[in-house]
């Protein structure tokens, strides 16, 4: 089984007469834009096995719970930059605080915010 990983935008081809191409990607969605001739059946899975027909083996069951990746903007950076301040000023000696900064750059490392808030 060949696996591809496609970039928004992008496409591939399936013989001469059938193009996929990846149109945009929303949270843990895709919208996949297929052209292939009218005689040539496209269904959903579910549509499929609904209608009776069998699950090909070569489909593998996906991933129940998968990491979802956070979409990175400036308010995001600008926000993460605010909390950083906040914490900043608040009393060092505080075992709370410190664990608050600990996790905070685990989750958030600052060189990251900072080649987004700089770009």
């Amino acid at each position: 089984m060949l696996c591809l990983s496609l970039n928004q935008g992008e496409y591939m081809t399936i013989g001469s007469n059938v193009v996929v191409q990846l149109d945009r990607i929303s949270g843990d969605h895709c919208k996949l834009v297929v052209h292939a001739p009218r005689e040539l059946p496209v269904l959903r899975g579910e549509v499929l096995e609904r209608a009776g027909g069998q699950r090909p083996e070569c489909v593998y069951e996906g991933y129940r719970y998968h990491k979802k990746e956070v979409i990175w903007n400036r308010s995001k950076a600008q926000a993460l930059n605010a909390m950083r301040r906040v914490l900043s000023q608040m009393d060092d000696e505080d075992g709370n605080v410190q664990a608050l900064r600990r996790q905070l750059e685990h989750m958030f490392p600052a060189e990251r915010t900072n080649e987004v808030s700089n770009g």
